[in-house]
This record gives C-alpha cells, sequence and structure tokens, in this order.
C-alpha cells in the first residue's frame, strides 16, 4: 500500500520558490467546499472566504477554519492570495473575475464563465492579457480512463469516428417543490441544465474524441412549469412563480469533419443522480465510458468487447499519473476534482500540465450553449 500511494501527484505548489500558494475563496456552498478541499490536498494555504454576506463569509471561514472572513469583493481583490477560486451564482462569475484579473489573480472559476457569449469572450480577453492562468474545472476530464480513452483514440486504435453519442442525466428537479437559484435566469442564465451539465458532455466528448461540434439543432422543454422561488433568490418568499429555463434539452450535432452525433440532457430523470455516459463508435473501435462506474471503460470490436480496468501500473502514461491509488481503491469526482487544482497550480508555478482545461475551454463551453439556445429559438440547424 505504502509503495503504491507514493506514486500520488498531489503537488506542492507554489507561487514563489519555497513557499506555498496562497488561496482564497468566492462562494461558501456546496461546490465551494469541493474547491477548499482540493486547494487543501494541493497543498495550497487557503486564506480566506468571501461570502453573499458579510455573516455568510464569517460562517465559512468558522467552518473551514480560515484565518479571514472578506466583506467585500474589493478586499478580496486586494488581499495577498495569488489565486482566487469563484464559486459563486454564475451571474456573478464576469465581475468578480474581471475585478480578479485587474488585481493581478490567477483565477479559477465555475462554469460558465458568463451569462452571455459577450461575457466569455470579454473574460476570456482580459485573462490574456493579463497574463495570468485561469482555468475551468471541466474536471471530468481527470477521470484516469477517460485519459486512457483519448490516448487510445490520439493513437488511432479507434479508427475513423463514425458516431459520438450519450447523454447527462440527473434528477435533482424532478419534484416540483425543488428549486435553486440556477433556475432563475437572472443569476443562472437563459440555460440551465444544458449550460449546466450539457456543457461538461461537450467539453469532454470534443477533448476526447478530438471532434468539434459544428452544426447542431437543438430542442428545449420544460418538464415542470412552476416552482418554489428560490430561497436565495432576492425574492424567495415562498410564492411559486412560471419556470423559463430548461429540464431538458435533445441535441443532434455534425462535427467538423462531418462525424454525426446526438446527446440528451435531463436534470428530471427519476434515480440519475449524475449519469454522464458516452459512446465513440469508430470504423475499428468502440468506447464507453460511464461517470457513475468510473474504475472502467467498455471497448468494442467487430470480435466483441472487453472492460478496462484503471491501474497505476499499465495503460498510458496519463492513465497512470492519475492513477494514485491502488486498483480496487475506488477513486471519483472528489479525486478528479483534486487532480485538477493540482495541475492548475502547477501551471502556476510554471508547469505545463497536459490537457488543463483554461478560459479557452471555457468560451468554447459558451459558444456550444450559444449556438443550443440559437438554435431551439429558430428550430433550425445552426452553426457553433
Amino acid at each position: 500500500m505504502t509503495d503504491a500511494l507514493s506514486a500520488q501527484v498531489v503537488r506542492e505548489p507554489s507561487a514563489i520558490p519555497g513557499s506555498r500558494l496562497r488561496v482564497a475563496l468566492a462562494g461558501t456552498g456546496m461546490i465551494a467546499a469541493v474547491h477548499h478541499r482540493a486547494a487543501v490536498l494541493a497543498g495550497a494555504e487557503v486564506v480566506g472566504v468571501l461570502g453573499s454576506r458579510p455573516e455568510r463569509s464569517r460562517q465559512a471561514a468558522r467552518r473551514w477554519g480560515l484565518p479571514t472572513a472578506f466583506t467585500s469583493l474589493a478586499d478580496l481583490a486586494g488581499s495577498p492570495a495569488d489565486v482566487v477560486h469563484v464559486c459563486t451564482p454564475n451571474a456573478t462569475h464576469a465581475p468578480y473575475v474581471e475585478a480578479l484579473l485587474a488585481a493581478g489573480k490567477h483565477v479559477v472559476c465555475e462554469k460558465p464563465l458568463g451569462v452571455s457569449l459577450a461575457e466569455a469572450e470579454r473574460m476570456h480577453a482580459l485573462a490574456q492579457r493579463a497574463g495570468v492562468v485561469a482555468t475551468v474545472p471541466f474536471v471530468y476530464r481527470y477521470h484516469p480512463v477517460v485519459r486512457e480513452i483519448r490516448a487510445r483514440a490520439l493513437a488511432g486504435r479507434y479508427g475513423r469516428w463514425n458516431l459520438l453519442h450519450g447523454h447527462y442525466l440527473q434528477d435533482w428537479l424532478l419534484s416540483s417543490s425543488a428549486s435553486n437559484w440556477r433556475v432563475d435566469p437572472a443569476q443562472g442564465g437563459t440555460s440551465r441544465a444544458f449550460a449546466d451539465i450539457g456543457s461538461h458532455w461537450c467539453d469532454l466528448v470534443e477533448w476526447v474524441s478530438g471532434e468539434r461540434l459544428d452544426t447542431l439543432t437543438a430542442q428545449l422543454s420544460v418538464a415542470v412549469p412552476e416552482r418554489p422561488v428560490s430561497p436565495d433568490s432576492p425574492s424567495g418568499d415562498g410564492r411559486r412563480a412560471a419556470v423559463p429555463t430548461e429540464d431538458v434539452a435533445t441535441i443532434m450535432f455534425r462535427s467538423a469533419t462531418g462525424v454525426p452525433g446526438s446527446m440528451l440532457v435531463s436534470q428530471v430523470a427519476a434515480g440519475r443522480k449524475n449519469r454522464l455516459w458516452f459512446e465513440l463508435d469508430g470504423s475499428a473501435g468502440s468506447a464507453v465510458f460511464d461517470q457513475e462506474n468510473p474504475e472502467s471503460f467498455w471497448t468494442g470490436t467487430a470480435e466483441g468487447g472487453e472492460v478496462f480496468m484503471r491501474a497505476s501500473g499499465s495503460g498510458s502514461a496519463e492513465q497512470r499519473r492519475l492513477s494514485y491509488l491502488p486498483a480496487g481503491h475506488t477513486q471519483g469526482y472528489g479525486d478528479c476534482f483534486a487532480a485538477f487544482v493540482a495541475d492548475t497550480y502547477a501551471a502556476i508555478s510554471g508547469e505545463h500540465p497536459d490537457g488543463l482545461p483554461t478560459f479557452a475551454d471555457g468560451l468554447r463551453s459558451a459558444r456550444i450553449v450559444d449556438a443550443v439556445m440559437r438554435s431551439a429559438a429558430s428550430s433550425a440547424w445552426t452553426k457553433v
């Protein structure tokens, strides 16, 4: 066990040689807690947190044992933090990130970069001009077996792609009594289900397959027409309101090289908690990945199929790098997030980790979301 664990790739990052990277958090919710855990595992010094209100900042600082509860965005931007993780509602991403970039901070920003394509374009341009590391947590890239599928695809083992297809299904908004700030387009943006989870599927399949979505046709639907106004909204007083954002999205597409594909997205699929699933069918073989069963993937040929199991001693170099636990000791989403954050900090220290998703990938995602919304409005095939 000791020898196997010694292969762990959690890094000891530093902005200055010999020092620990100083990290701050904007946000106090579930995903902020995931970011905090990943920062600690990567060896950073977490110096403080900013919540939506001073009391939330203080509560989170106490919960995580942090020395500083920031009182404002200006307070955070003026802090000694080297990098800030922005884990706040979507509508705040652009103003937060722009202020932090102006202060010279490295940034990890939850997707989407903004609630519009124009915001995402501006944020990407600002990050480029600032010359900082700016990343987006498309963390499903960090499943070791995903790296194995990609390595095999790059080596030509699947041949020419014939079809790309799959889905991303959840059920957390199945109940008509369920609500969240994401339902409100003023806070979450005009797309909900697709921008929230369909964006992950598109990023993953494009990155693994090497294909780029070029044209698409989309349909959106609302399964629950009214929901309680979210308590996170300024008017969250128990009232119910019409739901303007989609629960379900269906997409057909063609890649830039003409490969056809399809995907389904739902946040109202009963019993499905986080089923990101894809199948890539090529002229020489196929590959299937299911995020809820992340320790293996299925690969098929005309002669039959077999299952590849994650292992630190076999497979591609990237699969081995990210397999820090012995086979049979399950790695999952939290491990992906920790590896993504460690790679972000390594990039800040001057390294060049393979597959690190940056603001360029966040902008690419925004372009796809924009095309989906335009297609759904026009009922036409639409260029990305």
